[in-house]
């Protein structure tokens, strides 16, 4: 039943195979290209940003990092094909055949989103990552490379693990994370940050 709901939904939302043109340039872009503004936002709030930032940003990276290890999991227990594999499409961006559900892609983006949206100080720009995260989930079934189910598991997951960041024992997690980081950071930036380009 599920399956027939996925198939019916992919039929719809996907482009079909006249995609061309201008049309496969901006579905490229956000299927591919957005999730760069991750890492991105990631090194921008540590070199510009607060201690209070650059904690949201550890929280953040340590909470996708544990989404893409229990999708890994997953696709061990649960392989799904592609669309491109069952025919349904074609594959665009030479996409590898390996299990589809959830979207890393999409997982990664809700989840620096949504954890970036639960604190007060970054919830801005986490509300505009998930205005990205959502144009990447759609393009990429869009262009063929995932079903919508993908798209949903991926955001359940991204709910799930910032649930889990905003827990007591992770703000310790964080916390002892930084203790570590922040001085190696020192050292290997001293010069920028004597200089005033990045923040001490």
């Amino acid at each position: 039943m599920f399956e027939n709901i996925n198939h019916s939904l992919f039929s719809l939302m996907h482009a079909g195979p006249d995609l061309g043109g201008m049309r496969l340039f901006m579905a490229v872009a956000m299927a591919e290209w957005l999730i760069m503004l991750v890492p991105l936002t990631l090194v921008l709030m540590w070199l510009r940003g607060t201690p209070e930032v650059r904690a949201i940003a550890l929280r953040a990276a340590l909470a996708v990092a544990l989404a893409l290890l229990v999708n890994g999991m997953l696709a061990v227990v649960w392989f799904n094909e592609r669309p491109f594999v069952l025919g349904l499409s074609e594959n665009v961006l030479n996409h590898d055949a390996d299990s589809s559900f959830p979207s890393d892609h999409a997982t990664i983006m809700f989840t620096m989103a949504f954890v970036l949206f639960s604190c007060a100080p970054t919830r801005v720009i986490g509300a505009w990552l998930t205005v990205a995260a959502l144009a990447t989930a759609l393009a990429r079934v869009y262009v063929g490379v995932h079903f919508p189910l993908d798209m949903i598991g991926a955001l359940l997951m991204a709910l799930a693990v910032t649930m889990l960041s905003v827990r007591p024992g992770s703000h310790d997690a964080v916390k002892a994370v930084l203790a570590l980081a922040v001085p190696v950071y020192r050292r290997l930036f001293a010069v920028p940050i004597r200089r005033g380009w990045v923040r001490p």
